[in-house]
């Protein structure tokens, strides 16, 4: 029997990373993995190939409405070839993984495909094409989540399906209906309407990207519908029922009327659970919450001392890059380093266009904390770099402490928001204040002088571009 210092269960991107940290910490690793390819959910059927088709969907709408006020003239109908489009997708998840592999030989990690179940807190049965057993001193779970659902509504994979088969239809939908308009729900929403589609988005709150800042919510919904899609909000889905190739969605809308939605495709995208199937967390003494996540205290030791939890399957905001985070962080707790996460500056990006990003404290959670706060905020088409690549919409909103000015939250939408949110997020991390980054030097012409203008804007109200 192979004994490990650590095994990690599941290759996402808390899991693989994790891995790696202990490797170059002089620990004997191994990774288990249930599928043949590495990267968990985000590689595979995630992160990584819903950028690749919101990309190349990007480049045909550009195209199609906007290269001939460019100057660049194509002759011939410009038309969408989608069974490219997604192998293309396919290469870029296949180099990614690819990747990964290399990089477990790299470290010197030993790979097992198989379902890792444990059989007590330190022996982990692998069930593959064979089965065999490890001994490992520590375990990490990372295992990662599932699409979730409603009750009442029987995905088929087929017409009625999750983001995973979103992203290999066969055909562009007619007219697809998204049922949650959060971050998934929003972004592959977006592919299929570049694509030619007609997209309803179907949420329950009273906004979409709820958990997001209101003013970032009310600009992407001004922004998708000047896009042509239906926003629906505050809307209860009842029903979800396939006859032949059309979905029928019936749902209430905020004044109790009932609505009935036809479409040929509908995208369930209520959010994801925590994927702890097969684990046999209990013959380990690993306790589970009532939701199902892997309880663990602040060290993301579970009740099992010698057992840690990080990424999807634990409490917190579902995001590669906090996983990535807590992998980091366990593998150093393992080797007696003393390391630190703050949740509060772990960025939440949506990744239709234009992007939106978003660290630290909304404004709601301000008002609610009764933090007395003041507001800087910049619109993008009064950039000189905006209006030469015409992405006008969008803001950048700084939101600082009202006494001392340390930047308390940072929103924005706007083209290239996912990259610019890093400024705040190190801004943050070393307790900057708003005047600070206003005296900051920012490259001109670029999107981030929006930042230097709206952290202006919060010192003094002294914006110098509007």
């Amino acid at each position: 029997m192979s004994k490990y210092d650590v095994a990690v269960i599941g290759s996402g991107p808390g899991g693989y990373v994790a891995a790696i940290r202990c490797a170059q910490l002089g620990m004997k690793t191994a990774i288990i993995e249930k599928y043949s390819t590495l990267g968990g959910t985000c590689l595979n059927v995630g992160c990584i190939p819903s950028k690749a088709l919101l990309d190349s969907s990007h480049h045909y709408e550009d195209a199609v409405k906007h290269f001939e006020e460019h100057g660049i003239e194509i002759p011939g109908e410009i038309k969408v070839n989608l069974e490219k489009m997604i192998a293309r997708k396919q290469s870029v998840v296949d180099q990614t993984t690819g990747g990964i592999d290399f990089l477990m030989k790299k470290n010197n990690i030993d790979v097992y495909e198989g379902v890792g179940s444990f059989k007590d807190a330190t022996h982990i049965t692998i069930k593959g094409k064979e089965t065999l057993e490890i001994e490992a001193k520590n375990t990490i779970i990372a295992t990662g989540s599932k699409p979730a659902s409603l009750p009442f509504i029987s995905i088929d994979k087929e017409r009625i399906i999750t983001s995973t088969e979103a992203l290999k239809l066969k055909e562009v939908p007619k007219h697809l209906i998204v049922i949650g308009g959060g971050v998934i729900g929003l972004e592959l929403g977006q592919v299929y309407k570049r694509l030619g589609a007609e997209v309803t988005v179907v949420e329950y709150m009273d906004r979409i990207v709820p958990t997001m800042d209101k003013g970032v919510s009310k600009e992407l919904n001004k922004i998708f519908k000047k896009q042509k899609m239906t926003i629906n909000t505050s809307y209860k889905v009842k029903s979800v029922e396939r006859v032949g190739d059309e979905i029928i969605v019936k749902a209430d809308n905020k004044k109790g009327e009932e609505v009935e939605i036809k479409g040929d495709y509908c995208l369930v995208s209520v959010g994801r659970r925590a994927y702890t199937d097969g684990l046999n967390a209990e013959a380990a003494g690993v306790k589970l919450t009532d939701r199902g996540l892997v309880d663990v205290n602040e060290h993301l030791q579970t009740s099992a001392s010698n057992i840690y939890a990080i990424g999807d399957v634990i409490k917190g905001a579902m995001l590669a890059h906090k996983a990535e985070e807590e992998g980091v962080f366990v593998a150093e707790t393992l080797a007696g380093q003393k390391p630190h996460i703050d949740y509060n500056l772990i960025p939440g990006v949506v990744y239709t266009w234009p992007e939106a990003a978003s660290v630290g404290k909304t404004e709601e959670q301000l008002k609610e904390e009764k933090i007395e706060y003041k507001t800087g905020q910049f619109p993008m088409r009064a950039l000189g770099r905006s209006r030469a690549s015409m992405d006008l919409d969008g803001f950048v909103k700084i939101l600082a402490d009202k006494t001392t000015d340390e930047i308390l939250g940072v929103h924005m939408v706007g083209a290239r928001a996912a990259d610019m949110i890093a400024e705040a997020v190190v801004a943050m991390e070393y307790r900057a204040s708003a005047e600070d980054v206003s005296r900051m030097s920012h490259a001109h012409p670029t999107f981030t002088e929006a930042i230097k203008e709206a952290a202006l804007a919060a010192t003094e109200d002294r914006a110098l571009h509007v």
